[in-house]
This record gives C-alpha cells, sequence and structure tokens, in this order.
C-alpha cells in the first residue's frame, strides 16, 4: 500500500528538485554556450581555409600584373586608400547562396567577384541539435560604400562575417590558433557532456519514486483545496465519511502528522451529525472482491442493506455448476482458476491492457470455485467427457444368460428382478450411461433439480427482506409485506416442491401396494394444474388421484389462502401507513455550520461512536413520504409484479435443466463423433487417425464446451441472480463510498 509523504519529505523533495532543476538548466545552458562557441570557431576555420585555397589555387594558375596590382596584403583600410579591391569572407547557409549572389550583385551592379565554397560536413545548430549545411564565400570589392553595403546584404541573409587577415602568414597563424582552441573546447565539451550524462542518469534513477511523490504531493493539495478556512484564518476544516473501524487509524495519522511538522495547533476529529445518506462501503479482500463486484454491477446497495455478496460467494457457483456439470470440464476450468491463483502476484505485477484477460483475472476465485463445484456436480451426475465411472459398483445386475443376450439388440430390465434395492452410493449409477431411455430420466431428474433449487433461492431472498425490514424501522413491512409473499409463495411452489420429494419416496416398484407402484405415480404438473383449476382428472383403474388422503381439500385451502394473500399485499400497507397518517418531512441535504459542528464540539470520543440507523427511507424500495395514491400505485405495481414472478421465476428456473442438458448432449455428440472416429482402427493408421482427432476433440472441448458453454451459464447464473434472487429484498440505490487513497489515485493515472 502506498504511503503518505510526511511534510519533512515534501520540502525536502521540493528542495531537491529544484537544485537538481537549476544544475540540470545551467548544463544546458553552458552546453548551449560552448556549442555555439564550437560553431563559430568552426565557421572561422573553414573561412581561413577556403580563403587560404582560394589565393593558392590563383597563384598555381598564375595571376597577372593587374591582378597581383589589385590583390595585395595590405588590410582593407589601406587598400581602400590606394585604390584597390578588398574582401569579406564568411559562411551562409546552403538554401540562400542563390539570392545572396543575386542581391550582391544588385547593390553593385556587377562590381562584386563572389567566391564560395560548399563545406563537405554539416555543422550542428547548437539550440535544435539539427543539422545544417553552409557555404564559406569571399566577396571582393573596391570602395567602403561598397563594402557597407556588402555587410547589410550579409546581415539580411543572417550570414557570418570573421576576420579573415590578408597576409597569408598571418592566415596560416590564426588558422593554429584556432584548431588549437577548437581541441580545447571540444575537450571542455565532452567534459560537458559525460558530466550532464552523469547527472541526467542520476536522475533517472531517482526519477520513477519523485513521480510518484509528486503526483502524491498534487492529490494531497488537490484534497486541500476542498477544505473550509477557519474563522481565525489559521486552521482548514474538512468533512468526510470515514469507515467507524478506521475511525482510530484516522486520529492516529493526524496526531502522527501534527507531531511530524511540528505544527503548534494539534490536529483532532470529530464526528458531527449529517442529514445525508452515508456512502457503501463493503470491506473486501482478494477472496470476496469478484463476487462484491458482480453485485456492485447491478447496484450498490444502500447504506446499511443487506449486502448478498457473501451468500453469492456459495451460491453462484453452484448454480452455475448445476449448468455445467461435468466432472472433466470442470477441472479443467478449476485447474485455470487455481493457476492464476497460486500465481496472482506475478500475474498482479505485470500490468496490461488486455481487458479480456483482467477480466478473467479479477474472476480468478470465481472461476477457481466455478470449476470445483462443477465437478462435484460432475460427480452427481456421474459425468466426465460425456463418460460415466462405475466406482462403487452398479446397484443393477443382468438377469438374462448370455444366448439371450447374443440373440436380442435391446432388452428391458425390470426392477423387481434387476435391482438390489441399494442405491448407488453416490450420484446417478452408471448403468444409464447405457439406457436407451436416458435423456427420459435425466430430462425428469434434472427438470426436477431445477424447481427445488429455485424455490428455495427465492424463498430464501424473500426471507433476506426481513433484514432490510427490521434494521430500517420499518416491522409493519414483516407483516404487511414479507408473511403475505412468502405464505404464498410457500402454499403454491413449495408445496410443489414438497409433492416431487413425496413422490419419490411413497411410489416404488417395490411397493405392495398397488396404487403406490410406479405405474399408478401422478403427474406433479397436473396435480399442480389441477389444483389451480380446481379441476379433477379421472384416475387409472386401481390407481389413486392423489398421492394421499385428503389432499384435494388441503390443496384447496392452499390456494383459497395463497388468493387471501394478494389483497393483503396490495392493501395492507397503504391503509396502515394512511390510519397513522406517517408523514415523512426530507431534512435539507446538508451538515450544517461547519464551524459550529466541529469547532464547538470537543473531541469525539472514538470508542463511543456507533453507527446511527438511516431513516426509513433508505435502504430501497420505499415511498412511504409519497401521497396516498401515489402509494396505492407504487403498492399495485408491486403486488402485480411480485404475483406474477413468482411463476415466471419459478418457470425462469428451468434454465439450470435446460443448460445442464444441453451441456452434457454436446459433449456426447463431441465425443461420439470426433474422438470415437479415431478410435475405429487397431493400427498404425488409427494411431495417426486417433492423434488427429484427439487434437480436433481437445480444440472443440475447450472453444466451445468449455469457454462458449461456460460464458453461457455463467451469464445464465448471473441472471437468476440479479432478477431471481436479489429482486426480491435488494434495491441498490446507493452510491459507492470512494476513500483517499494513493494506490486507487496512481492506478488510475497509469491506465490514462
Amino acid at each position: 500500500m502506498p504511503r503518505a509523504p510526511n511534510p519533512r519529505e515534501i520540502i525536502d523533495l521540493e528542495a531537491h528538485l529544484e537544485k537538481t532543476e537549476n544544475e540540470i538548466l545551467e548544463l544546458s545552458h553552458n552546453a548551449i554556450n560552448l556549442k555555439q562557441n564550437y560553431l563559430e570557431l568552426t565557421e572561422l576555420k573553414h573561412v581561413l581555409e577556403k580563403t587560404e585555397a582560394f589565393f593558392a589555387a590563383q597563384e598555381e594558375i598564375g595571376m597577372d600584373s593587374l591582378t597581383k596590382s589589385l590583390i595585395s596584403d595590405e588590410t582593407g583600410q589601406q587598400a581602400a586608400t590606394r585604390g584597390r579591391l578588398g574582401f569579406v569572407a564568411g559562411v551562409v547557409q546552403r538554401e540562400r547562396v542563390p539570392a545572396f549572389e543575386r542581391m550582391l550583385w544588385r547593390i553593385s551592379r556587377g562590381n562584386v567577384f563572389l567566391r564560395r565554397a560548399e563545406l563537405d560536413k554539416p555543422l550542428e545548430d547548437p539550440n535544435t541539435g539539427n543539422e545544417i549545411y553552409k557555404t564559406v564565400f569571399v566577396a571582393f570589392f573596391q570602395g567602403e560604400q561598397l563594402k557597407s553595403r556588402i555587410k547589410k546584404v550579409c546581415s539580411g541573409f543572417h550570414a557570418s562575417l570573421y576576420p579573415c587577415p590578408p597576409s597569408n602568414t598571418e592566415r596560416q597563424d590564426m588558422v593554429k590558433g584556432v584548431r588549437t582552441r577548437l581541441e580545447d573546447l571540444n575537450m571542455v565539451l565532452n567534459q560537458t557532456r559525460d558530466h550532464r550524462q552523469r547527472v541526467l542518469v542520476s536522475v533517472a534513477k531517482e526519477l520513477a519514486s519523485w513521480s510518484i511523490m509528486v503526483r502524491k504531493m498534487k492529490a494531497i493539495y488537490h484534497t486541500l483545496n476542498l477544505f473550509n478556512m477557519d474563522v481565525t484564518k489559521k486552521c482548514l476544516i474538512g468533512e468526510c465519511w470515514v469507515p467507524t473501524a478506521d475511525l482510530p487509524n484516522v486520529q492516529k495519522a493526524l496526531a502522527d502528522g501534527s507531531n511530524a511538522c511540528g505544527s503548534s495547533i494539534p490536529s483532532f476529529l470529530n464526528c458531527i451529525e449529517s442529514d445525508e445518506v452515508p456512502p457503501t462501503f463493503n470491506r473486501t479482500n482478494r477472496f470476496t472482491r469478484g463476487f462484491q463486484n458482480l453485485i456492485d454491477a447491478y447496484g450498490v446497495a444502500s447504506y446499511r442493506e443487506c449486502n448478498p455478496a457473501l451468500y453469492t460467494i456459495i451460491t453462484f457457483p453452484f448454480l452455475f455448476a448445476v449448468m455445467f456439470g461435468d466432472l472433466g470440464h470442470g477441472l479443467i476450468m478449476a485447474m485455470f482458476g487455481a493457476w492464476m491463483v497460486i500465481k496472482e502476484v506475478s500475474l498482479s505485477a505485470k500490468k496490461t491492457s488486455n481487458e479480456i484477460w483482467n477480466i478473467f483475472f479479477a474472476g480468478r476465485y470465481i472461476i477457481l470455485l466455478m470449476g470445483l463445484f462443477s465437478m462435484y456436480t460432475g460427480l452427481v451426475y456421474n459425468d466426465i467427457f460425456s463418460k460415466s465411472m462405475n466406482i462403487f459398483g452398479s446397484s443393477w445386475y443382468v438377469p438374462y444368460n448370455e444366448s439371450t443376450l447374443e440373440h436380442n439388440k435391446a432388452l428391458s430390465m425390470n426392477p423387481t428382478e434387476s435391482y438390489i434395492d441399494t442405491p448407488y452410493f453416490i450420484g446417478i449409477d452408471p448403468i444409464w450411461q447405457t439406457a436407451e431411455n436416458k435423456i427420459i430420466f435425466l430430462n425428469s431428474y434434472k427438470m426436477k433439480l431445477s424447481i427445488i433449487f429455485g424455490v428455495v433461492h427465492m424463498i430464501f431472498g424473500v426471507c433476506m427482506s426481513v433484514v432490510n425490514y427490521n434494521f430500517f424501522k420499518r416491522r409493519y413491512s414483516i407483516f404487511l409485506e414479507f408473511l403475505p409473499q412468502v405464505v404464498f409463495l410457500c402454499l403454491l411452489f413449495l408445496y410443489m416442491v414438497f409433492m416431487m420429494f413425496f413422490k419419490w419416496v411413497a411410489y416404488s416398484t417395490l411397493s405392495e401396494d398397488e396404487a403406490y407402484t410406479q405405474g399408478c405415480a401422478p403427474s406433479v404438473l397436473i396435480l399442480f394444474i389441477n389444483m389451480m383449476l380446481f379441476s379433477r382428472t379421472a384416475p387409472e383403474a386401481g390407481c389413486k388421484e392423489f398421492m394421499f388422503e385428503g389432499q384435494g381439500t388441503i390443496q384447496r385451502v392452499f390456494v383459497l389462502v395463497a388468493l387471501c394473500c394478494i389483497p393483503v399485499m396490495l392493501l395492507g400497507k397503504p391503509l396502515y401507513l394512511l390510519s397513522t397518517k406517517k408523514k415523512h418531512v426530507k431534512p435539507e441535504q446538508s451538515n450544517g455550520n461547519v464551524n459550529q459542528g466541529i469547532e464547538l464540539q470537543e473531541q469525539t470520543d472514538i470508542g463511543e461512536v456507533q453507527p446511527k440507523p438511516q431513516p426509513q427511507s433508505s435502504g430501497g424500495h420505499d415511498h412511504d413520504d409519497e401521497p396516498f395514491s401515489e402509494i396505492m400505485i407504487h403498492q399495485g405495481i408491486h403486488t402485480i409484479e411480485y404475483v406474477l414472478s413468482t411463476i415466471s421465476h419459478t418457470a425462469s428456473y428451468l434454465r439450470l435443466w435446460a443448460l445442464s442438458l444441453a451441456h452434457a448432449e454436446l459433449s456426447e455428440v463431441l465425443w461420439n463423433m470426433v474422438l470415437t472416429f479415431g478410435l475405429k482402427d487397431h493400427n498404425y493408421v488409427g494411431a495417426v487417425k486417433l492423434y488427429v482427432a484427439f487434437f480436433f476433440w481437445a480444440f472443440f472441448t475447450l472453444a466451445i464446451l468449455v469457454m462458449m458453454e461456460g460464458l453461457s451459464a455463467f451469464l445464465h447464473t448471473l441472471r437468476l441472480h440479479w432478477v431471481e434472487f436479489m429482486s426480491k429484498f435488494y434495491a441498490g440505490l446507493g452510491y459507492i463510498f470512494q476513500p483517499f487513497c494513493f494506490k486507487t489515485i496512481l492506478e488510475q493515472e497509469d491506465e490514462e
């Protein structure tokens, strides 16, 4: 966790940064001046060399007496006095030479003799470091007036003029002196460059820590700008939300800060009353953070509202596993999740912008639990890559002899003859893997499990609303909303679950009573439909319409009581509020006078601070402060939604059965149509075919059954929690608590 800098560190850092900045600026300025001097000396060297080369070339080709008399070794002033030619030498940028020549010709009307030579190597601009190409020129003229004109043209074209002695001896001496100065200057430049390199290397080593420190200081100053000034203009006052458990830490931090900076006014902390709804802070760790993110994606809980993330840790991977149940596929997912969990320190240190990987890594514990639960349900389904395992021995045996088995393609096994009346130790008997009616049996089994899990899940969600009603002081809703809802749900759908269990227990092929044999078992769906419609279905001969005596009467009572719960849900709460004439007036959203709330109070004893229950309007579905007509409308919508949703949500849990069946069938099809292709030939060709078939089988298993089917099951599980479960008690109308955290600030800036 990043640490906050103390005042002494801030002062030292500011002084060190200022010193380093001044040193670097001074080095840069000196380097520019040295490069400028080096450039001028280099240009002077080239001017002298080119001028000497020009005179040498004239001597080689030979000059007539007139030229020798015009160009002598006299100075410019003496040459002008005696009417001889003078000259100026310098350098000009190469791209300006044509225009420079034309301008000299125009101002002198052709009376200037210009010689030029291009420099072979480019020079370096001392300010930008770019390469510049220049040309050395020597202009011969007669008269001081023409000389001043030439200098003005050179100034306009930014040409650099350098003194060039007319005497050959003086030029050679000057060239030697310039070369010596260039060598000395080059040595100084190298030393300056090395010194600056050492300074920059030392800065580079500290740059990362300095950058973090500067960003921390920036965040601190930004937060301090949100504070209010005290009436005495001597201290700052700030209001903030602090978790109650962290108040001692905040108090200690304030005391340590005051001692560290040597302030004469100690920092103190007071807890003040506020009418604003506090933000929601759920303390999480690496394991629970992923599940809390699933809940926050639906909506942040209101302050002190019941948080479903704790129960989601178990229910989410379990419902996922019901749809994804396969021991092999679950093992692959669990291994992937375990790898991310074991390597989480090294993987989290590798920052990446891959959004898909970041999502997987953030949900590594969810993936691990989903894989482990899928292994468990796969063991219950006795399904591993579409095959079954006979670990504990089948409870069925074949009563037929060998000749009967050889002459019959399919035979029926009567439980009275082939079943030992002891179920398989855990899960489904492996004999069903070879049965032709396997799908019919598994359909009935998984469909009933889906309804059972769904009804239990919804009842648990309705019961969780009691926690919110009790905490937010709306206990009348326990009697006027919760009880009618849970009675309505239990008398209809929990009763249907009871009939499923009763049918499994009461009816058996080995039963002595004909009415309770396998053939007389009534359909639970037909019984439930007849119960709702108050109708009857004639049973077959020797069978009974109902499962037990008095079931018809009990069902009619259940339906009537459930129907009576609807008007209680619709009218109970509005009439209660009307009779009590309970009115809520929302106070102004303000924390009051800052100075009066803080300065005039003594410092709060941290141990006495207790979380204050929020007003009754907090925590979600509540409209108590609205007019009676509005309350009736909201309650009517809520009642209609609940009554209809009990049916639709119960049917929605059938997706557990549908996706489980689809996953099992896809796995079986992939095995029979791909991997079996390589198992037919028992020779060298078969080995090659098996190698290729296994590659495609493994690829499609990972791509389709693990990834695509896993994503589909994940989304359906998420919907079951958001819609079917959390809608029973969770509002999610709060806002998240965002503490001042250096780690969060640094991570956000790095992402940007």
